[in-house]
C-alpha cells in the first residue's frame, strides 16, 4: 500500500468510527435529557449493536494492518499522523483483548444502570440500584485484566482517566490536601458564618432560565454549536465533533446559583471540545485530551473565574435584573461572599471551593476499596455516610442525598472523580501562569473573557489529544504538577474572606 492511499484509509477510519460514537453519544444524551422513562431497554439494545459494530470496526483485520504499517512508517508521518496512529493501535489493542460480548455488555450496562439509578434516586432506593453496581465494579475489574493483567484494576482506570496517575500519585496529593486544607477549614468554621440569603429564597425554573443564555454569551459559547438542556445531574457531552457539544443543568427553585455555576462549569467543558483546531474534526485527536484536564478548564471557569470578586461585580448587575425583588438594595459584595462561603455540605455539586476536595476523597476512597474488594457493595452506603461525618462532620439523612447522588458509577466513570480535585489543582497553575501575560481581573470585571478564552485556546484547547496530559501541562506552564499552588490559593483566598 503506498503512503497516501494508506493516509486515506486511515482518514476514512477515523470518520467512520466518530460517526459511530456521534449515534452513541445523541443516544446517551437522549436517555438522561428527554427520553422518556420507559425507553431505556430500546436504547440500550440499540447501543449493543452500534457498539457491536464499533468493536468489529476496530479490531477487523485491514483496520490493524493499516495501522501496523502506518507505525512501520513512523518516520515518514507527520507529528500529528503519529500520535493518531498511537492512539488508534492503543484503543485497538485495548479492543482485542476485551471479548466481544464482554465489551458490548460493559457498554450496554451503562444505559440500564442509569436508567435504574434515576429511579433508585427519585425513590430514595439503593437496594434496587445495589445490583447494577455490583456489576459495574465486577466487570470493571474483568476489563482491567483483560487489557492489562500487569496492572491493579483500580491502576488501570486511573491511567485510562488520565495517562500516568495511578494510586500512590493520588495518595500524595489527597494527603497534601488533607494537611494543608483539613485545618484551614477547622479555622473558617470557629469564624462567624458568611451570609447567603442573596442567593436562596424563591426563584421559580423559568425565571433561572432567563440567566443561562446571558451566562452562555459571557463564556462566549457558539449557540451553533453547543446546546443547552436540563437533567437531573448536569453534564457535558461531544456529539462526534467538536462542533456539536450539549451542556446541561438543574434548576433548584431554592437558590439560583447552582444552576448559575453549573452553566459555567459545563460551559468550560464545552468550550475546550470547542475549541479543539479545525484540522483535528473527525480525528481521535479531537476534543480534551484528559479527564483532569477537561476538570481543570470546567473548574477554572467554574471557581478561578466564576467565584472570583472581578466577575461577581460584573455579573450582579445581570443579576438584579433578572431577581429584581430579591436582589434589590443588595450589593455585589453581598453576592461575591455568599458564592464564596465555606460550609461543609452534602451534596457534592453544591460545595464550596474550600470542603470540595474532601468530597472527592470520600469517592476516591469508596471506589479504591470497592474495586481492590476490600468493601462490599451492600456495606458502601454506610461507609460513605462514616466518611461524611468523619472528613465534612455531618450526618447523611439519606442515600439520595448520600451515595446516590452521583451518576458516574453507574455510566461506568470509575477512577474518574479523581479528576475533579486534581483538575482544581492544574486550574491554579493555569492561572499563575495565565496572569504573566494577561490582566484576568480587567477581562473579568468588564466582562470580557476573549484574552482569557485567547490564552487557553493557544495554550491548551486547540491541541487536542496531539499530546500526553503531562507533556500539555508542562508546555503550557512550563514547569511539572505542584499541589501546593492549588493550596496555597485556597489559603490566600479563604483567609482574607473569612479574615483569619
Amino acid at each position: 500500500m503506498t503512503l497516501e492511499n494508506a493516509r486515506t484509509a486511515l482518514d476514512n477510519l477515523q470518520k467512520t468510527a466518530t460517526a459511530y460514537h456521534h449515534a452513541l453519544g445523541l443516544l446517551f444524551y437522549d436517555g438522561a435529557t428527554a427520553a422518556p422513562r420507559g425507553t431505556a431497554a430500546n436504547r440500550a439494545r440499540t447501543t449493543a449493536v452500534l457498539t457491536e459494530e464499533l468493536y468489529r470496526l476496530n479490531t477487523r483485520p485491514e483496520t490493524v494492518a493499516l495501522l501496523e504499517e502506518l507505525n512501520a512508517r513512523r518516520d515518514e508521518l507527520t507529528h500529528r499522523e503519529r500520535r493518531e496512529v498511537e492512539l488508534l493501535i492503543k484503543g485497538v489493542r485495548k479492543m482485542q483483548r476485551i471479548p466481544l460480548e464482554e465489551y458490548v455488555a460493559f457498554r450496554r450496562l451503562g444505559m440500564e444502570a442509569n436508567a435504574v439509578w434515576r429511579q433508585a434516586k427519585a425513590d430514595n432506593d439503593f437496594a434496587a440500584f445495589a445490583p447494577y453496581l455490583q456489576k459495574r465494579f465486577e466487570m470493571s475489574r474483568r476489563i482491567a485484566g483483560y487489557v492489562a493483567p500487569e496492572m491493579d484494576p483500580y491502576d488501570y482506570w486511573l491511567d485510562d482517566n488520565e495517562e500516568g496517575i495511578d494510586r500512590a500519585l493520588c495518595d500524595s496529593f489527597f494527603d497534601t490536601v488533607q494537611q494543608r486544607i483539613v485545618p484551614l477549614l477547622h479555622r473558617v468554621m470557629e469564624k462567624p458564618q458568611l451570609p447567603n440569603d442573596v442567593i436562596r429564597g424563591r426563584f421559580p425554573a423559568a425565571q433561572q432560565a432567563l440567566l443561562s443564555p446571558k451566562l452562555m454569551a459571557i463564556l462566549r459559547l457558539d449557540p451553533d454549536h453547543v446546546g443547552l438542556a436540563t437533567t437531573e445531574h448536569p453534564f457535558t457531552t461531544s456529539l462526534g465533533t467538536h462542533f456539536d457539544e450539549r451542556i446541561t443543568t438543574h434548576y433548584y427553585e431554592e437558590d439560583y446559583s447552582y444552576s448559575m455555576f453549573s452553566i459555567i462549569h459545563e460551559g468550560g467543558h464545552a468550550l475546550y471540545n470547542t475549541g479543539s483546531d479545525d484540522a483535528l474534526a473527525g480525528t481521535v485527536l479531537d476534543g480534551g485530551v484528559s479527564m483532569c484536564v477537561h476538570e481543570s478548564q470546567s473548574r477554572f471557569y467554574e471557581n478561578y473565574l466564576g467565584r472570583s470578586r472581578a466577575f461577581c461585580e460584573y455579573l450582579f448587575p445581570t443579576l438584579q435584573e433578572i431577581f429584581s425583588d430579591h436582589l434589590k438594595g443588595r450589593t455585589a459584595e453581598e453576592f461575591y461572599k455568599a458564592v464564596n462561603r465555606a460550609e461543609p455540605t452534602l451534596i457534592r455539586t453544591q460545595a464550596d471551593e474550600l470542603t470540595y476536595c474532601l468530597h472527592i476523597l470520600v469517592r476516591y476512597e469508596l471506589e479504591k476499596r470497592a474495586m481492590a474488594g476490600e468493601l462490599a457493595v451492600e456495606d458502601m452506603p454506610a461507609e460513605w455516610n462514616r466518611l461524611y461525618k468523619e472528613y465534612l462532620g455531618i450526618d447523611v439523612p439519606d442515600d439520595r442525598r448520600g451515595i446516590l447522588q452521583d451518576c458516574h458509577w453507574a455510566d461506568g466513570y470509575l477512577g474518574y472523580f479523581p479528576s475533579y480535585a486534581l483538575g482544581n489543582a492544574y486550574g491554579a497553575q493555569f492561572l499563575r501562569k495565565m496572569r504573566q501575560t494577561v490582566d484576568v481581573d480587567g477581562c473579568l470585571r468588564r466582562g470580557d473573557l476573549g484574552p482569557i478564552n485567547q490564552w487557553n485556546r493557544e495554550h491548551i484547547w486547540r491541541h487536542g489529544h496531539l499530546y500526553r496530559p503531562a507533556e500539555l501541562f508542562r508546555n503550557a506552564t512550563g514547569e511539572g504538577f505542584d499541589p501546593t499552588v492549588y493550596t496555597d490559593y485556597l489559603e490566600r483566598k479563604f483567609t482574607a474572606l473569612y479574615e483569619l
